[in-house]
Parts: structure tokens; C-alpha cells; sequence
């Protein structure tokens, strides 16, 4: 499985922790995300989601002037973008607990470290 594939249903909640920390725009959150290590993430991933998010009353936009270029358009988190993202992470939280038990439980011992698997025979 991929990391995109990984990601799709997590990437909502990614942008809206970035957007909470401050006002941003699409390229700004796509090198934000490129710093924390999801370099398969481009601009043309996140608009739609940014639009869709928009449409849902999660994130407010508003077209700024660039010092660079053509005006940019700030996302913010609206009061129902800020409970959504509550939620995530409380969803988040219980995902991350759960796989990991599993990953720990199911593979130690069991030579299955960072993705390659190897036979542990005892005699």
C-alpha cells in the first residue's frame, strides 16, 4: 500500500491542524507538509480537499495580495472546522493506539521489522 493510499483518510485532518495554527494558503500547507515528510502531497491534492472543506463549513477563504505575484487565497478554520478537528484527533488518538498493539503484538519476535519479513526458527 502506498503512502497516498495511507494518507487519503487522514489528509483532512492534516490541513486542518496546519490551517489551526495559523491563517495559510494551498502552497504554504503543501511545503508544510513536504517539511513533516509527505513529499507526495502536491497542491493539486490538497485544493479539492481545501474546496470541499470550504463547501462543508469547515475552513473560511479570503483572497490576500501577494508581495509575489497574484493575490493568494488564506484559509481559517471556522467554529465547525475547529470541532472537526477536535474529533479527528480524538479518532486519531484511538487509530494510532489500536495499530500500534496490533504492530507490536502481531509482529514481535516475528523478524518483521520495517516492512521485510524474515523466518525466526527456535530450536
Amino acid at each position: 500500500m502506498s503512502q497516498t493510499q495511507m494518507l487519503k483518510g487522514i489528509l483532512d485532518g492534516c490541513l486542518l491542524a496546519i490551517i489551526q495554527g495559523k491563517e495559510c494558503y494551498g502552497y504554504e500547507m503543501a511545503e508544510r507538509l513536504s517539511e513533516y515528510g509527505f513529499d507526495a502531497v502536491s497542491e493539486g491534492t490538497i485544493y479539492p480537499l481545501l474546496m470541499r472543506m470550504q463547501r462543508e463549513g469547515l475552513v473560511t477563504s479570503v483572497r490576500k495580495d501577494s508581495t509575489a505575484g497574484p493575490k493568494r487565497k488564506y484559509y481559517s478554520l471556522t467554529e465547525k472546522g475547529n470541532q472537526e478537528l477536535k474529533d479527528f484527533l480524538t479518532r486519531w488518538s484511538q487509530l494510532e493506539k489500536s495499530v500500534n498493539s496490533i504492530i507490536k503484538q502481531e509482529t514481535e519476535g516475528k523478524g518483521v521489522e520495517n516492512g521485510t519479513t524474515s523466518t525466526i526458527r527456535s530450536e
